[in-house]
């Protein structure tokens, strides 16, 4: 009789599995559906979709297409599911399972969710219930503590014997699992940084399905235990009776675990092999760039940098320290260090650069939601109120100098003869990346620098698509910035940043990302309407929001002045530096009533540069890169232009081996470094600052 009840309560089990999955799995499918049709209506999507490699409209739950770095990544299990165990009584349900999956699996290698399932699926009556279980047992201790009181008092004597053979085996047993266990530390920190360079991510669908599969497991595991009670009196009395009798000693000390098995994304085996912490059990990907560069096999070093005004930022580097060719790669906006890596070590240019002998730094500008700052106590509209003038007169400088001192330091360290050379040379050459908003800081950077008589201390500059001019931009952009004028008076006082404020919201944008991925066409849809409030630029963007630097702990923001800032650029036609909105003030900042329009002082350049722009860029046009280009020609500045069929992303985010080589071609153009020379430009400066101020 108790088998055919424990049959009939794991056919109805996986039954009602089997009835939830493929409901869920419709209900994917029509949104999939629906998603393929709205993009088929939308017009455009040809070109916009091109960002999108091999995308196509037919679901899929066995993988998401991952960058080069994260194709061997490893996909946690729920941390219940993996506390499943298959009884010897359904083990050969197991097989049956097995077998009739692996015809498909022949084909399509099952993905971690589908191999978890089948595991789990094949477990009939586990034992991942045991919290369950515990509270049961705290309700009936309280329930039947008078009768335990009475039997308990006959059974002292008897047990205590028992009692004290088994704390000596106990003890015993402690000192062994304590030797079993040390070699296993070592083991579990080994694992530890494994993982945290792979990536563990599951998107909401596969969460629901772990969901799902949690509850019915639970629900029929109880049913399971309440018919074997009725159909086994005398077994449930025994058990009773020995639980009276010793009490909670005997709930296993493991039900709680600390850490969980995981599989590896390429094995075919569904065997755990792997241990991960249950922290992470919310399951998303917050990987760094150290993580990315170290799993490479790349050296790394973390430098913390604090600006005059108090911000903490990070600047990293692939070192390289007896190198005399240094090379400062800057990110846009909403971005990090981690898109100079994000392309693993074939299309990255931090990688290539490193390769053709480099000293590699990594700069990141303020603008993260964790806020670092020396001021533990910084509110978070005093932390945001900045604009692109603190980028390029506060950021970059504190970044660059850290990096002279930090070479100085090492190359006198190792040649003696630097120490007789003049201060005013230095013992490397020093080129900079700098892609759309880091372009427009690093110009403002050096004309400042030379405005204040002092060295800037680069050889060149290459500007991967740089901001500054914008005028020339699509009707989205236009209405935006429009709008963004006219009530940018009423939200300045409300909000100071652009950025997602909850840690939920976080979580839920990193795992949408793996959802858009698994959904082809609600990824090509995301695509699409993504494209359309940018201007219809064809970059990536689905791709862009999965890199993990969009993570739940941490994620880069735009400050309300910056975006004010970017209107006033496209608004004024000008390469303008922040206007504060009041004559005064502006006079305190710049000396004159207006705020300093940098592309009038583009002959302070004194270094070569290199303008790169896409044709199908549609964020900062060609058009307003050789706007750049012609100032800087007319200036008397050494400047060279190139165009590539690119989009704004595909700068850092895309493997674009044409520009990375172009790029690498024109950091070996650095020639030996000269003194810098500031009497003539400064009087030219003096001089136009006489002139606007008597007009």
């Amino acid at each position: 009789m108790q088998r055919f009840v424990d049959n009939v309560i794991a056919v109805t089990k996986e039954s009602v599995k089997t009835v939830t999955y493929e409901s869920l799995n419709n209900v994917v499918r029509l949104i999939n559906g629906v998603s393929a049709i709205l993009l088929a209506i939308l017009p455009g999507k040809a070109s916009i979709l091109e960002g999108i490699h091999g995308w196509e409209l037919r679901p899929t739950f066995r993988g998401p297409r991952l960058p080069r770095w994260m194709e061997n990544g490893v996909s946690s299990f729920n941390q219940f599911i993996h506390e499943l165990s298959v009884d010897s009584d359904t083990s050969s349900s197991v097989d049956n399972s097995s077998e009739e999956e692996d015809s498909d699996d022949d084909i399509h290698p099952g993905s971690p969710l589908s191999q978890s399932s089948r595991l789990s699926r094949g477990s009939s009556f586990t034992n991942h219930n045991r919290s369950w279980i515990l509270w049961i047992r705290c309700i009936l201790s309280w329930l039947l503590f008078p009768v335990k009181l009475l039997l308990g008092i006959p059974l002292y004597f008897f047990t205590s014997s028992s009692r004290r053979a088994s704390k000596a085996s106990t003890n015993s047993g402690n000192l062994q699992s304590s030797n079993i266990n040390s070699p296993r530390r070592s083991q579990t920190l080994k694992d530890h940084i494994v993982q945290r360079a792979t990536d563990r991510r599951r998107g909401v669908v596969e969460d629901l399905h772990l969901a799902i599969e949690i509850f019915i497991e639970s629900i029929f595991d109880a049913v399971h235990k309440a018919a074997h009670c009725v159909l086994s009196p005398t077994d449930t009395f025994r058990r009773l009776l020995r639980w009276l009798s010793h009490g909670h000693r005997d709930i296993p000390t493991d039900c709680v675990g600390t850490r969980v098995s995981t599989s590896v994304l390429s094995n075919n085996d569904p065997t755990p092999t792997d241990e991960t912490n249950f922290g992470n059990s919310l399951n998303t990907d917050a990987r760094t760039c150290r993580d990315v560069i170290t799993e490479l096999g790349y050296p790394y070093e973390a430098i913390r940098v604090v600006t005059a005004d108090g911000y903490i930022l990070l600047l990293e580097r692939i070192p390289r320290r007896d190198a005399q060719k240094v090379v400062y790669l800057q990110h846009g906006i909403l971005d990090s260090s981690m898109g100079w890596v994000s392309n693993g070590i074939v299309g990255s240019p931090a990688f290539a650069a490193f390769d053709q002998g480099y000293d590699v730094f990594l700069g990141n500008l303020r603008g993260l939601v964790s806020r670092e700052h020396v001021d533990k106590n910084i509110s978070s509209r005093q932390y945001w109120r900045y604009s692109i003038n603190e980028h390029g007169t506060q950021d970059i400088p504190a970044m660059i100098e850290k990096i002279h001192e930090i070479k100085v330091s090492e190359l006198k360290s190792g040649q003696c003869d630097l120490e007789e050379e003049s201060s005013s040379e230095q013992p490397y050459k020093l080129c900079t990346i700098c892609h759309s908003l880091g372009g427009a800081a690093i110009l403002m950077y050096v004309i400042t620098r030379q405005i204040e008589e002092k060295p800037h201390r680069l050889s060149r500059m290459i500007l991967l698509s740089p901001a500054g001019f914008h005028q020339d931009s699509t009707f989205v952009f236009s209405m935006v910035e429009y709008l963004f004028l006219l009530v940018a008076p009423v939200l300045a006082p409300l909000v100071p940043a652009f950025y997602i404020p909850t840690r939920f919201f976080r979580m839920l944008l990193n795992k949408l990302a793996r959802d858009f991925h698994n959904l082809p066409a609600v990824g090509g849809l995301v695509q699409t309407l993504m494209s359309y409030v940018v201007g219809g630029d064809s970059s990536n963007w689905v791709g862009v929001l999965g890199i993990p630097h969009y993570n739940m702990n941490d994620m880069p923001g735009v400050a309300f002045r910056v975006a004010l800032h970017l209107a006033q650029m496209k608004h004024a036609k000008k390469f303008i530096m922040f206007d504060y909105g009041s004559a005064a003030t502006n006079m305190e900042v710049y000396g004159s009533p207006e705020p300093l329009d940098l592309g009038e002082y583009y002959g302070f350049i004194d270094i070569p540069v290199d303008l790169v722009a896409g044709r199908k860029d549609k964020v900062i046009r060609p058009s307003m890169v050789r706007k750049h280009y012609k100032l800087m020609k007319d200036a008397g500045v050494e400047a060279s232009y190139n165009e590539f069929e690119y989009a704004h992303l595909d700068f850092t985010f895309s493997h674009r081996e044409e520009l990375l080589a172009y790029v690498m071609s024109r950091l070996l153009l650095v020639g030996p470094s000269s003194k810098q020379n500031y009497g003539q430009k400064t009087l030219k400066l003096k001089a136009k600052d006489v002139q606007a101020r008597k007009s």
